[in-house]
């Protein structure tokens, strides 16, 4: 499995999550909803591309793990399997995760940076050396 795919379930986790949450197993039926918040409408979006892209026995089982995370939503091994449902449809459409990318609301992978202190330092990458503190000389 490809680290991007790794990358972009864990962006989708708490989308798929509300989306289930707000949804049931009905959220790959269901039509978007004003009464829903954007992140739930934003998981139905994913899972319904995934669904869409499969073929009959794919959404048989997509139907099924789905299913099963909606009416069990604090079972870790539900949610494991509609993960790996997910897996299994990037995997075999490669285009299908820049599609999934494309809706996840903008900023959703990016990284947030916060510091907080006196004498704090937030990076938000490489950004090499960083020296707080009074009596320091900076070598070479």
């Amino acid at each position: 499995m490809s680290a991007e795919i790794v990358q972009f379930l864990g962006q989708a986790g708490p989308y798929l999550t509300a989306a289930l949450g707000a949804y049931g197993a009905g959220v790959l039926t269901r039509a978007e909803s004003s009464a829903v918040d954007a992140t739930a409408n934003a998981g139905r979006r994913l899972l319904q591309a995934v669904w869409r892209c499969r073929d009959a026995q794919g959404r048989t089982e997509l139907e099924a793990a789905v299913g099963d995370a909606a009416a069990e939503p604090d079972d870790a091994d539900a949610a494991a399997a509609l993960r790996q449902q997910i897996k299994r449809a990037l995997r075999d459409d490669a285009e299908l995760l820049r599609e999934l990318t494309a809706l996840l609301p903008v900023g959703s992978g990016g990284v947030s940076v916060t510091a907080s202190g006196e004498r704090s330092v937030a990076a938000g990458g490489d950004i090499g050396v960083a020296i707080t503190g009074d009596v320091h000389t900076e070598r070479p």
